[in-house]
């Protein structure tokens, strides 16, 4: 590593760095609020889209900064999650939150009307309340250690589901922005495959300047560290470049309409410079049973995702693995993370940035300084609103061929899970390829018979139908209660080889590092009482060295030198 995890590179590389890792977590900043407005009767109103985008940036870059200051205070950024998207969209395909079939069509949307304006409202309330009650769950989890003990019947087989139904499960909301024009959208996958794929290891020749060699030529894999960013670049200017010449059609009902690039263009002078994102925006936020079931699926998903995105990130950036201490304050604070989101009306929670974690191999930073900056800069992009209109501006093709690569890269992450089992094992098969199936047909099917499941207890209903609908609880449930009760090694199950894989034996001489200690002095120069060791979240007090404990050994005690001058005198 160039820098490790308490380094300090100087100001000016700080935030050439933090820059990187803001553009790197861009495309899963943009593409969660871009998938929720269509679920929330939004999709026609530009305006509200890039407050939306606004605000996500805003709440994104305020958790990072607690996260890396307060949390695991690991080199991670945060960010929206596609974990809460699935209950979100079974959530509001129950019958009293579906769109009116008047809301799809542009010509007949007027955003401005106070009927328009609560119809879309109601809806992200009603996810805003959910996710804030969840993020209690979770904060309780983080903060209580209950995340050890749950970590502690969860394998390889829970986490391969639930991880790869994520990806799944949007195959829809990609197709429909991909199948808007599918020459362009084909293009921008084909760009982020060419950047990502076959030109990774091409290095480019940049101007660089450092005090030893003052200017000079840097040479850089800079199409391995921004393949998204330059394929969705490409393919904007190109899509640009079509709608100056009319190549596409100007009829909204007409195939290619949504590729052009001026639909949006009065957002942009329309939209104030700056705007306060605040709590309560929206208005006050809604609860029902069956929407909060659903969205803690959810959260289960991304604390598991997050586990091992600590793991990771400890590994890249030259720190000792994780305490059990830091691991439970990190689940706790994304939980409080989770709980800002949703007061602040994101329409989603946060998360750890897997992508991020993968950044910080490639470019060898792994300071903690460095995400601090990109969380200042993720605060100063959400304050600045005319930056979320011109990224609200992307064509939907675009969109959905970045979708086309990113949720097949997520299905792939939760099968590379099985890498750890042993899949010759028809104990092992059986599980994975029933709680995969379970999770594609239950809501499948679901979906065709929302009024199927009649209990007769109408938040009952809606709990049974919103969780099974979501896919990967579905999956992820049969997961863990088939690998936790048919009888299977812990060798078989993956369990050793899963653990060895997030523990690496040079880390345990470095267990007692301080780099998990809290900040401003807590824990060494305030709070720093024996009572810390029952609480699950703080660190222990570090034990003392054994070159202390032989000089203290040595030392005689104040009473005994008294001692020995009264019996010389």
């Amino acid at each position: 590593m160039l820098y490790l995890i308490t380094d300090n590179p100087p100001w000016y590389l700080c935030i050439l760095f933090g820059t990187q890792h803001f553009l790197t977590a861009l495309g899963s900043t943009v593409a969660v609020p871009r998938i929720l407005t269509r679920v929330i009767c939004l999709q026609h109103d530009y305006f509200t889209q890039s407050r939306l985008m606004s605000t996500m940036f805003f709440v994104s870059g305020f958790c990072t900064l607690l996260q890396v200051l307060f949390g695991i205070r690991l080199p991670i950024v945060q960010g929206g999650t596609f974990a809460f998207l699935a209950p979100t969209f079974a959530m509001m395909s129950l019958p009293d939150y579906k769109c009116p079939a008047w809301t799809s069509n542009k010509t007949l949307v007027n955003v401005s009307d106070p009927v328009f304006i609560e119809i879309w409202q109601i809806r992200l309330r009603e996810i805003q309340g959910a996710i804030m009650v969840a993020a209690v769950f979770q904060i309780f989890v983080g903060f209580s250690g209950l995340i050890g003990y749950l970590m502690r019947y969860t394998g390889p087989l829970t986490i391969a589901p639930t991880i790869s139904l994520i990806g799944l499960s949007l195959f829809e909301a990609a197709g429909k922005d991909a199948g808007a024009h599918w020459g362009i959208s084909g293009m921008t996958t084909g760009f982020i495959v060419l950047f990502s794929q076959y030109l990774r290891k091409v290095s480019v020749p940049l101007p660089a300047f450092s005090r030893s060699k003052k200017c000079h030529i840097n040479w850089m894999n800079i199409f391995q560290m921004f393949p998204v960013l330059f394929g969705i670049v490409v393919s904007w200017v190109i899509s640009i470049i079509l709608t100056s010449f009319n190549v596409f059609p100007d009829d909204p009902n007409a195939y290619g309409y949504y590729a052009r690039t001026d639909l949006k263009s009065d957002v942009i002078s329309r939209v104030e410079w700056f705007r306060i994102p605040y709590p309560g925006q929206w208005g006050l936020p809604t609860v029902s049973l069956a929407g909060t079931f659903g969205i803690m699926a959810g959260v289960v998903s991304s604390m598991i995702e997050s586990v091992g995105d600590y793991h990771a990130c400890a590994r890249l950036c030259g720190a000792p693995l994780p305490t059990r201490e830091a691991i439970n304050r990190g689940i706790g604070i994304e939980g409080i993370g989770c709980l800002l989101a949703g007061a602040w009306g994101t329409g989603n929670g946060t998360t750890s940035y897997s992508e991020n974690v993968g950044a910080m191999g490639i470019t060898k930073v792994g300071s903690r300084v460095v995400i601090v900056t990109c969380g200042l800069l993720m605060l100063c992009m959400g304050l600045l609103v005319k930056i979320g209109a011109i990224l609200s501006t992307i064509p939907d093709p675009v969109i959905g061929g970045m979708f086309m690569v990113m949720f097949g890269i997520i299905t792939a992450v939760g099968i590379s899970s099985l890498q750890f089992v042993d899949m010759n094992s028809s104990r092992n098969i059986f599980i994975f390829g029933f709680s995969m199936f379970s999770g594609l047909v239950i809501p499948n099917w679901m979906n065709k018979h929302p009024e199927s499941i009649q209990t007769g207890v109408l938040p009952l209903d809606q709990v049974f139908g919103v969780l099974l609908n979501t896919s990967m609880f579905v999956g992820g449930f049969w997961g863990f209660f088939l690998d936790n009760t048919i009888p299977g090694t812990e060798k078989e199950r993956g369990i050793i080889a899963w653990k060895q894989s997030v523990m690496d034996e040079g880390d345990k001489d470095k267990i007692e590092s301080d780099c998990y200690e809290l900040p401003f002095g807590i824990g060494t120069r305030c709070c720093t009482g024996s009572w810390r060791r029952y609480i699950p979240f703080c660190p222990k007090p570090a034990a003392p060295d054994k070159e202390e404990l032989e000089i203290h050994q040595e030392t005689p005690d104040k009473e005994e030198l008294e001692i020995h001058q009264e019996t010389l005198f």
